[in-house]
């Protein structure tokens, strides 16, 4: 099963792209999947659905054509399926602190659950191989970076915190239940916690096998959301997926020539010309300005014939390049890791156990070392041309 992940700046038109793509890829007869992972869905008003049916409907697949599906994660739904216990304990929580109970029970809501119920719905199609590809139209950059690191998150408190807070609490927990104001949770909401996580086993595999998942950003020719186009393309290949397609959204044609939008025209054709140089030798697609709303199975598919060639397969696997790498190289051995727009002082790292981890900016990624390196410690860090090269040597 192909993944295809398109992020992106808010507002870009990352929703009609995906639901183009899944247009497309049913047209080639691949049974499809197109999903909202933003807490915002609009992939139903894409589509013109009937709003009075969006929450009855779009919750679990809902059927659009031949070989293609929608479906829109309902939070509210996947508490009832998968976040009982938990949500449960915290909204007796709140409740202690004089919120009420409708009051309680949104604050127990919270951040990742709507992502990490996706996922889980993500691995349980690929296991049971219900499509042939699911195209993620995800939440905006902060909110799709969120998802991606889930897996890895939440492996880490699986491994380090989980065991040693069961434990504690189940010893302490009938003394603490006597005295305490409030009761601490019992075994079975760690055992909830626990059967959430093995639901998205080896989902961070998945994501980071280029051969399965690859990434496409959706921007705008503009100066402000082309920076963040390129710190998401930083911020991806850090968590170790690949970004194989750039898609520039309503580009003003060239029959726009009068004075105001001839301005518009130019200033695009610029900063196009810089995605192309940026971003090679990641294909930057145009798309045009539509004179009309794309809304609905017809004018999604005229952005589609416009964004594809009439036989194109968009799941076609185009690159294979991995965000990072291992190697030796005299004597040492290297990690090294496309950044192709992170500047040196904004990078920072570490070794922490048999991880090496990388700060940009206000991000962490923990990479995974192999055994023959766990031991090593970081010596010297370069750039070379797009590249962070990290050098790891035995420390006597």
């Amino acid at each position: 099963m192909r993944i295809l992940l398109y992020s992106g700046k808010g507002g870009v038109g990352k929703t009609s792209v995906a639901a183009a793509t899944g247009l497309q890829l049913a047209r080639q007869g691949m049974k499809t999947l197109v999903m909202s992972v933003d807490p915002a869905h609009s992939l139903a008003d894409s589509f013109a659905l009937d709003a009075s049916l969006f929450d009855a409907r779009t919750a679990d697949p809902l059927h659009i054509k031949e070989n293609l599906d929608i479906q829109e994660v309902n939070i509210q739904l996947e508490i009832k399926r998968h976040w009982g216990e938990i949500s449960g304990y915290i909204t007796s929580i709140l409740r202690t602190s004089g919120l009420s109970d409708v009051e309680a029970e949104e604050m127990a809501i919270l951040p990742g659950m709507e992502e990490l119920s996706a996922m889980m719905y993500v691995n349980q199609y690929r296991k049971q191989k219900s499509y042939d590809a699911v195209v993620l139209d995800c939440a905006p950059t902060a909110e799709s970076l969120r998802f991606i690191s889930i897996p890895t998150t939440l492996d880490w408190y699986m491994k380090h915190v989980f065991p040693l807070e069961r434990k504690v609490l189940k010893a302490v927990r009938p003394l603490a239940n006597r005295v305490g104001p409030v009761e601490l949770p019992s075994d079975s909401y760690f055992g909830n916690i626990k059967t959430l996580f093995e639901k998205i086993g080896g989902i961070d595999q998945i994501l980071e096998d280029p051969e399965l998942t690859s990434v496409r950003l959706v921007t705008n020719p503009e100066r402000m959301v082309l920076r963040e186009t390129q710190r998401a393309y930083v911020y991806f290949s850090l968590h170790g997926l690949t970004v194989d397609t750039i898609v520039a959204n309503r580009v003003w044609p060239e029959e726009a020539t009068e004075t105001y939008f001839g301005a518009w025209r130019d200033a695009q054709q610029a900063i196009l010309a810089e995605m192309d140089s940026y971003f090679d030798p990641i294909s930057v697609r145009r798309v045009p300005m539509f004179q009309h709303e794309v809304m609905g199975v017809e004018k999604l598919e005229s952005l589609a014939s416009v964004l594809y060639k009439a036989d194109e397969n968009p799941a076609a696997i185009t690159r294979l390049e991995r965000p990072y790498t291992f190697a030796r190289d005299s004597g040492s051995h290297q990690v090294r890791l496309a950044m192709p727009f992170a500047a040196k002082g904004e990078v920072g790292l570490f070794k922490k156990g048999d991880e090496l981890v990388i700060e940009v900016g206000t991000l962490r990624r923990h990479v995974g070392l192999p055994t023959t390196m766990a031991a090593m410690r970081p010596v010297r860090a370069r750039f070379e041309d797009k590249t962070l090269v990290v050098e790891l040597r035995e420390v006597s």
